[in-house]
């Protein structure tokens, strides 16, 4: 079996939606945390989405195992279209209608002027079926929400729509494991959103940050004074 842990990137220092910024202070913390947690499953590859805040974690976690970052474009977060850059009220004002409808997950809706679950596999799948036909065995790829909720849905042969119901909230450096059968060609998910490097530190949790659009649309509350909009499909940033 090969072992592919997907990461989802360390806190970004922006919460308008999936702009280009480097990792703030939390995240560079939990960078270093999750990097300390890797250096000990023996990793033979370490790649990463070329926006910022997934390299600069990756960079954390090749100083703990001496491995190379090699950026992979096609690993970028889900396109937010016309949404990005954009804050949570400006994203209420203007896209008010398209959040209502995704809020119902009927179907796997694009982002306006953007892409859909569907169209983020289509992306990723040519390069990640190629890492995990390679000859590493254990292998780490640090990249985003959007396309580890689109990866394993597609894995798990789920409707692409219902991707939005894998995770509350991913973690920042959260850790999924897939494993990947060479001889079957088939993939297993066998671990989601660990994030126990982290579980002693609650000042590093999404939900001491901000709260998530999921948690709306499954009948959460917006917490007072934050902005929801950030980077993760659920959260409108992937």
């Amino acid at each position: 079996m090969k072992e592919i842990y997907l990461i989802r990137h360390g806190r970004q220092s922006s919460k308008l939606c999936n702009v280009d910024v480097s990792l703030d202070d939390a995240g560079r913390e939990q960078a270093g945390l999750v990097a300390d947690r890797l250096a000990s499953y023996g990793l033979e590859a370490l790649y990463a989405s070329g926006l910022k805040r997934a390299r600069e974690t990756a960079e954390a976690i090749a100083e703990k195992t001496g491995l190379p970052v090699r950026c992979v474009e096609s690993f970028h977060e889900i396109d937010f279209g016309e949404l990005t850059g954009l804050s949570n009220e400006e994203i209420e004002n203007r896209f008010g209608s398209f959040v209502s409808r995704r809020k119902k997950q009927e179907s796997d809706l694009a982002y306006p002027g953007g892409e859909n679950g569907q169209e983020v596999v289509a992306r990723v799948w040519p390069d990640f079926k190629k890492i995990c036909e390679a000859s590493e065995k254990k292998v780490a790829i640090v990249t985003h929400g959007g396309v580890i909720r689109a990866l394993c849905a597609f894995i798990l042969h789920m409707p692409m729509k219902h991707k939005l119901q894998i995770a509350i909230d991913l973690e920042n450096t959260s850790i999924t494991e897939i494993l990947y059968n060479e001889e079957t060609g088939e993939f297993y998910l066998e671990g989601l959103n660990d994030y126990g490097h982290l579980a002693d530190k609650p000042h590093l949790l999404r939900k001491n940050w901000k709260s998530s659009l999921i948690s709306q649309e499954s009948g959460g509350q917006k917490e007072r004074g934050k902005n929801v909009h950030g980077t993760d499909d659920r959260d409108k940033r992937e």
